[in-house]
């Protein structure tokens, strides 16, 4: 897991651009309701009039078959076999499916020609949600660009950290814990006991001169650090601490920092600005620590592939299928005319990244980009919709075998 996905406003009652009436949304839908025993994430849909149109979504095919291939380049390798199968789908019709696609956009197809011969050749598959009725709460990530040193300094004093040794991981990379000095394997300290007891000392990894864009880094999993000569570097995601995420939004509208009806990642920004001793105090409600290792080229989702703007989603690799090709309804923010605006959205995208706090079927969270336009994007995303999935009808399935 590379990019940690659960945006800092992870606030139920906070939706920004479209917050519904106060009465509405005193109760939290409960989008991350697990899925019952023996509950599969998806439900073919059979009823034709159910599976959605997709034409709007093929006149804008732009970066999509890089990002399948870079699907296809994960599938390539033996151990992504182990993941499936999964929802009944095995690796072989997960590779198949994406081929077929590919082929699909190599042919030239675009909109109302191409949505015929995707519902002719294509099975869907919608996520069950947390309802049992296909609702899913989309929320957006992005990868932010620090200024920052490879020295500390006193303008460059905060530091993101490496992987430390004593962290263990389990064979699937989860988190199993901290190795003792007495060779035991305890729980990972949280972040308040981490940054206390300096216990990362010596694991520098770079400096930023901000302490809130060290946290935002954490969340975000990755972040593109510009050097004092200029040089752009990647700090990619390498582990956590295991701890849960916590959202530290709610708290800073319950103590009156920011209102409700403000709250946005630009207004946490702001705020810590001119309050960075109030920084820590916040950050530490939240107990998931973050550990970097340096990249090359642009950032990589949870199957170590680069993550594609509007075409990369995260999801709960436990219940979704690794690098299969998705598409996703629901309203996002874009920028128009120079303002951000909500608007209806439907596009394809590729299952490539997981997120920290991205758990059951009712979440999906959309790569935004890089930068503070990507950044302001993902800040206003916390929309509910739809997820589907595609894949290769029977019959094609078997003569492509």
């Amino acid at each position: 897991m590379k990019i940690l996905l659960y945006l800092l406003l992870t606030l139920a009652t906070i939706t920004i651009g479209c917050r519904a009436p106060k009465e509405q949304i005193a109760v939290k839908p409960p989008y991350d309701k697990p899925l019952l025993p023996g509950q599969q994430a998806l439900r073919k849909v059979t009823n034709p009039s159910l599976i959605p149109d997709f034409t709007l979504a093929s006149l804008d095919l732009q970066r999509l078959n890089s990002t399948v291939e870079r699907s296809l380049n994960y599938l390539s390798k033996p151990s992504s076999k182990q993941f499936f199968p999964v929802n009944g789908i095995t690796h072989r019709q997960a590779m198949d499916s994406l081929e077929a696609f590919s082929e699909l956009l190599d042919s030239g197809l675009v909109g109302a020609d191409l949505n015929t011969a995707i519902k002719d050749k294509f099975d869907v598959y919608m996520s069950v949600g947390c309802d049992n009725q296909g609702t899913v709460l989309f929320t957006g990530y992005y990868s932010p660009i620090f200024e920052g040193s490879l020295e500390s300094s006193e303008r460059f004093k905060y530091p993101l950290y490496k992987l430390p040794e004593d962290l263990i991981k389990g064979p699937n990379g989860e988190i199993l814990g901290r190795r003792c000095g007495d060779g035991k394997i305890r729980p990972y300290p949280q972040r308040a006991v981490i940054e206390d007891a300096m216990l990362l000392r010596g694991k520098e990894l770079i400096w930023l001169s901000d302490p809130f864009e060290v946290y935002i880094a954490h969340v975000q999993g990755s972040a593109k650090i510009r050097l004092p000569h200029g040089e752009v570097i990647t700090a990619g995601y390498a582990a956590n601490n295991g701890h849960e995420y916590k959202s530290i939004a709610k708290a800073l509208v319950n103590d009156g920092r920011i209102s409700g009806s403000q709250m946005s990642l630009s207004a946490m920004i702001a705020y810590f600005k001119n309050h960075a001793a109030q920084v820590a105090k916040y950050t530490r409600m939240n107990p998931r620590f973050v550990f970097f290792r340096k990249e090359e080229g642009e950032p990589r989702g949870s199957l170590n592939e680069v993550v594609t703007p509007m075409r990369t989603i995260a999801t709960d690799k436990s219940i979704f299928p690794r690098s299969c090709l998705a598409f996703i309804c629901t309203t996002l923010p874009q920028v128009k005319g120079g303002k951000v605006v909500l608007q209806p959205y439907s596009g394809f995208a590729l299952d490539q990244d997981t997120g920290g706090a991205i758990r059951a079927p009712g979440r999906c969270d959309l790569y935004m980009g890089q930068g503070d336009i990507a950044g302001e994007l993902a800040g206003r995303t916390y929309q509910e919709g739809k997820l589907y999935y595609l894949f290769l009808k029977s019959k094609d399935y078997f003569a492509k075998r």
